[in-house]
């Protein structure tokens, strides 16, 4: 796939040993599985992938054994954020020489108070595109505590090019959406959604192109937006109504671990562990996540056996 990049572009969980360490054929074997779920790129070190708890070698290692696995069969993103722009440019460059197609950035920031004005994240993403030549993906997500307005986001769209594609995850999503596509025009190649695709419809309905879920069940996510996009907006709403409750469940009750949990159970990875200070699901809570994935049969249950 060539850009404009579309479709399902889920963010890859990163593996771990029971006692924290990579696990380097788990992540091979899960990069596998995407290819094999029909994923029309694969998004790696992202927030799902607990980026925060990597280091910057093993940030680097998974990255080189993510591409190296996947070998060209799909687009690979690769998540580059940092509140620094000198580090955010090298780790750019690092993956556009690594054979990355897409970087994706949150806007930067540190803990809840240390954040860039306009003009610093205009320049701070300048600096990264100038350091890779790659379309860059702006996450617009809560977790930053950064307020990206439309307005913003054009300008930004205006000044640096090559940030050009757009994965709102906050409130009134849609709403966003729409506004941002409105007054974007052909500046705005790839309005995305993310949040495990809690919203996707109205979403759709608004003129997202591509969905960033998890990596739990995006096969079974993928023929939603065939159908949406065909015109078949009935079909689609009707397929997204029966994935609907385990996406809220993964989504209200468990996040980043849902993936792992469904991997660990259908044998494509042997550990579901997250790294400390995260904690795993309570067992009742792992259970009712599998119940609903059970009667879907996606495939990340039925993989590795």
């Amino acid at each position: 796939m060539t850009e404009p990049y579309k479709g399902i572009l889920p963010i890859a969980p990163t593996i771990f040993h029971d006692n924290g360490d990579l696990d380097i054929e788990g992540n091979k074997r899960v990069m596998d599985l995407m290819v094999d779920q029909g994923c029309d790129a694969i998004c790696i070190l992202a927030n799902f992938s607990e980026q925060f708890l990597l280091t910057d070698e093993e940030r680097h290692h998974v990255m080189r054994l993510s591409l190296e696995q996947v070998a060209g069969r799909v687009p690979v993103i690769v998540t580059t954020s940092h509140f620094s722009t000198r580090i955010a440019a090298q780790r750019a460059k690092a993956a556009a020489d690594a054979g990355a197609k897409m970087l994706m950035m949150m806007p930067p920031y540190h803990g809840a108070l240390l954040k860039a004005d306009e003009q610093g994240m205009i320049e701070h993403f300048k600096a990264v595109a100038d350091a890779c030549g790659l379309p860059i993906i702006l996450q617009d997500a809560p977790l930053s505590g950064v307020t990206l307005t439309v307005p913003f986001m054009l300008r930004l769209a205006k000044e640096v090019p090559l940030v050009r594609y757009f994965k709102i995850e906050v409130p009134g999503t849609a709403n966003k959406l729409r506004a941002l596509i409105e007054a974007g025009g052909d500046a705005i190649v790839g309005p995305f959604d993310g949040e495990e695709g809690i919203t996707l419809m109205a979403d759709l309905d608004a003129g997202a192109t591509g969905t960033m879920t998890s990596a739990m069940i995006p096969d079974l996510i993928k023929p939603i937006l065939g159908l949406h996009a065909s015109g078949d907006r009935k079909g689609a709403a009707a397929l997204y109504g029966k994935l609907l409750p385990i996406i809220n469940y993964e989504n209200r009750q468990c996040g980043l671990r849902s993936a792992k949990a469904v991997m660990k159970e259908g044998g494509v990875i042997k550990s579901e562990a997250v790294r400390h200070p995260l904690t795993p699901l309570h067992p009742k809570t792992r259970e009712g996540l599998i119940e609903l994935a059970r009667e879907l049969d996606p495939l990340a249950l039925r993989w590795g056996k």
